[in-house]
């Protein structure tokens, strides 16, 4: 049963680790789904090339997260090639770690730029082409609740960011059956965080339950808040996190 027949979804950020994995899970539920990606055409070509073979419809965009035009000519890409907007994941972002006496204000700039402003200007895009029941969905992380090394006060203020602005979002558009909520990952084995990397040990030494999260985990998640059971669910928070915030 595909859920999210003749949906929708625009998703930031969609050609390799939980963003890719996303994508594929909202393909597979029936929705079209464009994504934006900054960086590798073959790895985004790649995700569209799965999408296809599983008999679904897929729209890679280049655009950087950097540039509100961009965000902007994606979003309106996406809705000319498929009519509409129903689903917007917010998951592209960056993560710069360093201690406070080492972090720059072109690096503040840096990471609020992609991390906050980036979806301030998604959303607003989005919203121009999105009907009455839609979903927004952002990708924060455990680390706005909970910090557990220095060196991660910038990151964890731009994710905690997104949760306020959640919030606000599903007062603003209740009215308009338009749900708005945040996904905190933890620890996910991507290639930006492998599971046997150097910090992997420390990382599971957090965790009530030892082990990575897989982008599976997140995306299928994902899948039901842009479904029809999750229709009343707003202004939630979801941590998948190994309880590393338990």
């Amino acid at each position: 049963m595909q859920n999210l027949a003749e949906k929708v979804a625009f998703v930031t950020g969609g050609s390799r680790g939980i963003g890719a994995a996303i994508v594929r899970r909202l393909a597979h539920e029936g929705a079209a789904v464009a994504f934006t990606y900054v960086q590798s055409d073959e790895k985004a070509q790649r995700v569209v090339r799965d999408v296809e073979a599983a008999g679904g419809k897929a729209l890679a965009i280049k655009a950087d997260n950097r540039s509100d035009a961009d965000i902007i000519s994606a979003v309106n890409e996406a809705a000319n090639a498929f009519g509409k907007i129903d689903i917007l994941v917010n998951n592209a972002g960056i993560f710069d770690a360093a201690p406070i006496d080492d972090l720059t204000i072109e690096r503040f700039d840096a990471t609020m730029d992609v991390n906050v402003r980036a979806v301030f200007v998604a959303v607003k895009a989005a919203l121009t082409h999105m009907p009455e029941g839609g979903r927004i969905i952002s990708i924060g992380s455990n680390l706005a609740h909970k910090v557990p090394w220095p060196g991660i006060s910038l990151y964890a203020m731009s994710k905690s960011a997104l949760i306020g602005f959640t919030r606000g979002l599903a007062r603003d558009l209740g009215g308009r059956g338009i749900t708005a909520n945040i996904i905190h990952p933890g620890s996910t084995n991507t290639d930006m965080n492998p599971a046997d990397g150097q910090m992997s040990d420390a990382q599971r030494g957090l965790m009530s339950i030892p082990q990575y999260s897989h982008p599976d985990d997140t995306a299928g998640l994902i899948a039901w808040l842009a479904g029809p059971e999750a229709k009343v669910v707003t202004g939630a928070e979801f941590t998948v996190d190994s309880g590393i915030n338990a």
